[in-house]
């Protein structure tokens, strides 16, 4: 069985861990950063970028989710998780991990009362995945090795570079786990590798 971790400092992460079993596989809550060496893959969740990044530093996780994300093992980013991953922030000099050829702008669908749901088709996982918009962010630019899994109204909300994949909506707050089954296959297969 992988071991898919989520990073628990702050946002989604118990909705995360019932989405991982649901999809068999074994789901632990990251509180410190030795645990990082003993996981198959880790999704960082939604929540407020900012807010998650004062604690990564507070808890001093940056070098190690960077080694993560080297190691080749796979990472998934939901909502405030993909602005994590993505190399260009827009109005920001500095990404965060930084390992996602993306330029990435936040809430860029507006504020928390904007929220909304969307089906959408979602290459290699649903034609009709159900999407939770809550203060999402969206990719304003996708580098060439990026793939384009799925857009809302024209504009990138979910892509795969490699073995990581980020989306701009929040996948564990539905009842659909095609999008975490998704992810958890590509755990398995990079652990064959």
């Amino acid at each position: 069985m992988v071991k898919v971790g989520v990073l628990g400092l702050q946002g989604a992460v118990r909705e995360h861990v019932r989405s991982i079993e649901e999809c068999g596989a074994e789901a632990v809550v990251i509180k410190c950063k030795e645990q990082l060496d003993e996981m198959d893959g880790l999704i960082l969740p939604g929540g407020e970028s900012t807010t998650m990044r004062r604690l990564i530093d507070k808890y001093d996780f940056m070098d190690s989710l960077k080694t993560f994300a080297k190691s080749g093992k796979p990472m998934f980013g939901t909502c405030a998780g993909l602005i994590l991953l993505a190399k260009h922030i827009k109005d920001y000099d500095e990404p965060h991990i930084g390992v996602m050829d993306v330029h990435v702008e936040r809430n860029s669908f507006g504020r928390q009362r904007e929220s909304f749901e969307a089906e959408l088709a979602v290459a290699g996982v649903a034609d009709n995945f159900p999407a939770v918009f809550i203060r999402a962010p969206h990719i304003v630019q996708a580098g060439e090795n990026v793939e384009v899994l799925a857009k809302h109204n024209e504009r990138i909300v979910a892509a795969r570079e490699g073995q990581i994949l980020g989306c701009s909506f929040h996948p564990e707050l539905t009842d659909d786990h095609r999008f975490t089954s998704y992810f958890i296959n590509m755990v398995k297969e990079a652990k064959k590798n």
